[in-house]
């Protein structure tokens, strides 16, 4: 389980970036509209599921847009720290490929940074199509992994410091491509798909930014809380010698961001 506080802290500040660019850049696609409530039926505010919610940055930013919102995960914390924080949404445990909701219940999904950690890309997004209702949107995020500086820096020390480490093998790798990933939402039923490239820097104090993603306790960079802590202290010098050069303008981040509708 991830610190959840700790993931607020440190990497929940780095996807939180796309939050906002996720919920908007839909609403305001004139083809792909998620947040239109001339589209619902009776005037009401679009049911928006906020899918792998995490500590809540989408479902902050989609309650603010004037969306219904219901946000699930898969980690207790996260859940308890996105229903405290948010009080007007519906937060509850759940885990993709299996959503407790009835067919066509949401107007939109939103999912930051989630579709690459599921174990079957392909069958989340046939659930995510199925509790989707005709019409409504879908927006997905995910890193491109060959440009994410701000965590391969630590990817990086952990291998100068000498330490084996393998990080852990996902199956969304297969369809990390625009192409792919749009051949992908096709199989599952989704149409006009579009998938652009958002980059920006991430800046952050290179201490901290080690510290909090070291506690979160996330499975990529378990490896380093399982060290010695003189070993530990090596891949942290390693970290700062490497990263002191993004102390200034900030890391390189890249991200793909997907929309489509059903």
């Amino acid at each position: 389980m991830t610190d959840a506080e700790a993931y607020d802290r440190g990497f929940a500040r780095l996807t939180a970036h796309t939050a906002g660019l996720l919920v908007a850049s839909v609403a305001r696609d004139p083809a792909l509209r998620l947040l239109d409530v001339d589209r619902v039926a009776g005037g009401r505010a679009p049911r928006l599921l906020d899918v792998g919610c995490g500590t809540g940055v989408v479902t902050s930013a989609a309650l603010a847009a004037g969306a219904e919102v219901t946000a699930v995960d898969v980690d207790p914390g996260m859940v308890a720290l996105t229903a405290r924080r948010n009080p007007s949404a519906k937060v509850r445990p759940a885990a993709l490929p299996e959503l407790p909701f009835y067919d066509e219940q949401f107007d939109g999904i939103a999912g930051n940074f989630i579709i690459n950690h599921v174990p079957d890309a392909a069958a989340a997004l046939t659930e995510l199509h199925r509790v989707l209702r005709p019409g409504g949107t879908i927006g997905l995020t995910w890193w491109k992994a060959d440009e994410m500086t701000a965590t391969g820096v630590i990817a990086d020390a952990i291998a100068e410091a000498g330490i084996p480490y393998e990080p852990p093998v996902r199956s969304f790798t297969a369809h990390d491509t625009p192409e792919r990933f749009t051949s992908l939402l096709a199989e599952a039923g989704f149409r006009q798909a579009v998938v652009e490239e958002v980059r920006w820097r991430h800046r952050v104090d290179l201490a901290a930014w080690w510290t909090e993603i070291v506690l979160a306790g996330g499975p990529r960079f378990a490896v380093i809380g399982r060290q010695p802590p003189e070993v530990a202290e090596r891949i942290r010098a390693c970290y700062l010698r490497l990263a002191a050069p993004y102390e200034r303008a900030g890391f390189p981040v890249c991200a793909h961001l997907a929309r489509a509708h059903r």
